[in-house]
């Protein structure tokens, strides 16, 4: 079993990073001439996945020529949200809706993506096949982020996930998805957590570790830092 469906959630404001972001949307910031954007498509190139779906919104006319530009040597597929942003859960569901896949693996492009997770996600994806399962998500332990502000998110231990205990564990953006998670659910406004946190109180939401230090685009006091690097 391979996936070979990419989802790239492009639509967000990045408002932490304005000014920057009132020109030019977040995934289109560059650190050292390349990005953000540019970084993930070559990830999933190198994964060996076939088709790239993308979703925008705000100061979503960049995307196309950008794209254009650049001319990627793999299937991009641009699609809108629509009259309103519809967060991270609502932009998924759009997009799955317009495939025939059944398994999705999902990107934020404000996280720092480089060939050294390469080994990790396809870990990952042969995790998720080999236990049947129907989610997992990439987590790293905070004390591997660059930016030590950022909090944990859950708890990790024997690949499940909770939100108890210490939470020394934080979201890479990174996640395989079913479209059976969403069966239930309608286009509209709503953040993916809202299925995360369902799965959880079942004990159903899956995760696996990063060791790779975590570098992501949180605001502009990092962005200036990661220049710099």
């Amino acid at each position: 079993m391979k996936i070979n469906t990419a989802l790239i959630l492009c639509a967000g404001y990045g408002k932490r990073l304005n000014p920057l972001t009132l020109d030019a949307p977040k995934p289109l910031l560059e650190i050292n001439n390349v990005t953000m954007l540019e970084k993930c498509i070559q990830l999933i190139k190198n994964l060996g996945i076939k088709k790239i779906l993308i979703n925008t919104f705000y100061l979503k006319d960049h995307f196309p020529k950008f794209l254009k530009n650049k001319n990627f040597d793999i299937d991009i597929e641009i699609l809108e949200d629509g009259k309103e942003i519809l967060d991270t859960g609502g932009g998924i569901l759009n997009l799955i809706n317009h495939s025939n896949e059944n398994d999705f693996i999902i990107f934020n492009p404000d996280t720092l993506w480089a060939k050294e997770h390469l080994t990790e996600i396809e870990e990952m994806e042969e995790f998720y096949f080999s236990k049947n399962l129907n989610n997992i998500l990439l987590l790293v332990n905070k004390n591997l982020s660059f930016d030590k502000n950022l909090k944990g998110d859950f708890n990790l231990e024997n690949n499940l996930i909770d939100k108890e205990l210490d939470k020394n564990y934080v979201f890479t953006g990174c996640q395989i998805l079913s479209k059976k998670l969403f069966l239930n659910q309608t286009i509209k406004k709503f953040s993916i957590s809202k299925i995360w946190y369902e799965l959880i109180d079942t004990r159903n939401l899956y995760g696996y570790e990063s060791k790779q230090n975590f570098y992501h685009l949180t605001n502009l006091e990092i962005f200036k830092k990661l220049k710099g690097l």
